[in-house]
């Protein structure tokens, strides 16, 4: 049976890892969306140069693979600090943007198009 990401774990994770080290004066929001975007930035930095074709395979060759894996943790680690901070409740704000999203794109406008939803 896989892992089951438990946000509310992480949550106390970070923040037991945080008071460890004094670093709550460091971790507030401004702070934490500029690593955010640095993460990103780094996970973009892997990508840069890359065929779109190699990009697609990429998963396939080990070290790269484990390079993007920890990008990814940085942003999640990121992410979910900052909606702990925010007091954001992450399942309920994709649940909720998810219904955003379907209103926005309804399948019967949107199939295999990458047009924005104020273009149609």
């Amino acid at each position: 049976m896989a892992d089951i990401l438990d946000i509310d774990k992480i949550k106390t994770m970070l923040q037991d890892f945080a008071d460890q080290r004094e670093w709550n004066q460091f971790h507030n929001p401004k702070n934490l969306a500029m690593s955010l975007a640095s993460e990103a930035g780094e996970m973009l930095e892997i990508f840069r140069w890359m065929p779109e074709s190699e990009s697609t395979q990429a998963y396939q060759e080990k070290a790269l693979q484990q390079k993007v894996a920890h990008e990814l943790a940085d942003i999640s680690l990121n992410l979910i600090r900052l909606a702990g901070l925010m007091q954001v409740n992450l399942s309920e704000a994709i649940r909720d943007k998810m219904s955003i999203i379907e209103q926005r794109y309804p399948v019967a406008l949107v199939k295999g198009s990458c047009k924005k939803y104020d273009e149609y």
